[in-house]
């Protein structure tokens, strides 16, 4: 080996310990300033069940089975108020009492008429009764000869004209007790009762004033809005392009904006055999939900707002993810074995709001990302599954 070879070898002997240094050295300097790996939200893939469901497009109502907007059968003057808002009442209660002291007075005239009526027919049919049997008496004589044809004639006609006092006498006593149910149907229509048990919600009128029946075509107050509470139901509007898909006795969801955290049972008792069209608005159809158990714990009131969730189909047992995790064109991002994200296309089935099925492209236990709103997630990148939340 020659001088220079030798030399040579011994520089780079010499600089290699140096040289190994620099690259650990900018090893190092690579590892501890790289850039970490994104912290993602990933979520196994189930099995569970999958509804197709729909949902109203805007607030529906809670309403009562039945409400009723009173008003006395005719006008007059508030001369007794016997209930108060708020007041539960009981089918066929008075609830106030128009003026009717001149329909009274009435009432009696026409049980003193009856009763005069009745007397004079006890006059007039006991005199019929004594001229038929002075009548019969007369025939008898006159077969003896005692008395004349004309005095028999006499007897005879008097009986007949007396009997017929007697029937006029009893047509007035008929007379005087249809004035009487006169009195009380015109009596009647002075007093409101309640048609049903339930809870007075408000009253229109004040002792003193005036109350009116609404007459055709012209809407005034009520006197008492009466609620039949004790059953309630939901009527939302729903969009006619989802309206083929619902059908009478469907199941249902019903949340209550005032009623925080609950959701009731309820089931479809009616869909309106017509479509709402009103201005500015999309079409609707309305929808009746009824509960399946009433919330008797909850304070449940006539007017809260509610929506619906309809069911109206159903796969259990099938593979589903959260519909949130599902990219545009049905595609997720697969966490890969090596923490690389892979972008897998699915085939999907049932799908809603909260969960999609998945019919092919996915195997139970997969892990694919939720959070697809951050930055920089995308297929390729490698990224780190975020504490406590992998796999959830």
């Amino acid at each position: 080996m020659t001088d220079f070879s030798r030399d040579k070898r011994n520089i780079v002997i010499r600089y290699l310990p140096w040289l190994a240094g620099v690259v650990l050295a900018a090893i190092a300097v690579w590892y501890f300033t790289r850039p970490a790996p994104l912290r993602v939200q990933l979520v196994k893939v189930e099995r569970g069940v999958v509804e197709a469901t729909v949902n109203n497009t805007r607030a529906g109502t809670v309403k009562a089975c039945r409400r009723a907007k009173l008003a006395p059968p005719a006008g007059g003057q508030i001369a007794h108020l016997l209930v108060k808002k708020g007041q539960r009442v009981k089918a066929d209660q008075v609830l106030l009492e128009l003026w009717n002291d001149d329909l009274e007075a009435q009432k009696r005239l026409s049980q003193e008429q009856l009763a005069t009526a009745q007397t004079q027919e006890q006059q007039a049919c006991v005199q019929a009764d004594l001229a038929e049997k002075e009548a019969a008496r007369a025939q008898q004589l006159r077969e003896k000869g005692f008395i004349s044809a004309e005095g028999l004639d006499q007897k005879v006609s008097a009986a007949t004209v007396s009997r017929a006092g007697c029937e006029v006498a009893r047509s007035q006593i008929d007379q005087s007790r249809s004035r009487i149910a006169v009195a009380n149907a015109s009596l009647q229509r002075m007093v409101l009762r309640a048609p049903f048990s339930g809870i007075v919600a408000d009253i229109s009128g004040e002792l003193g004033e005036y109350a009116t029946p609404s007459p055709p075509g012209i809407p005034t107050l009520p006197a008492i809005d009466l609620i039949d509470d004790s059953c309630m139901f939901v009527s939302a509007p729903i969009d006619e392009v989802d309206a083929a898909n619902i059908k009478v006795g469907q199941e249902a969801r019903i949340t209550l904006d005032a009623i925080k955290g609950k959701t009731f049972a309820g089931k479809v008792k009616r869909i309106a055999p017509y479509v709402l069209e009103l201005e500015k608005q999309a079409r609707t159809v309305e929808v009746e939900v009824e509960f399946v158990e009433a919330p008797n714990a909850e304070n449940l009131l006539v007017g809260y707002s509610a929506d619906v969730e309809i069911v109206h189909d159903a796969h259990a047992n099938v593979l589903r993810i959260p519909t949130q995790a599902l990219l545009e064109g049905k595609h997720v991002l697969l966490y890969g074995a090596n923490g690389i994200l892979e972008e897998r296309t699915v085939t999907t089935g049932l799908a809603n709001w909260d969960r999609t099925e998945i019919t092919a492209g996915l195997n139970e236990g997969d892990q694919i990302v939720m959070s697809l709103d951050q930055a920089g997630v995308k297929a390729g990148v490698r990224v780190q599954p975020e504490v406590g939340k992998a796999g959830k």
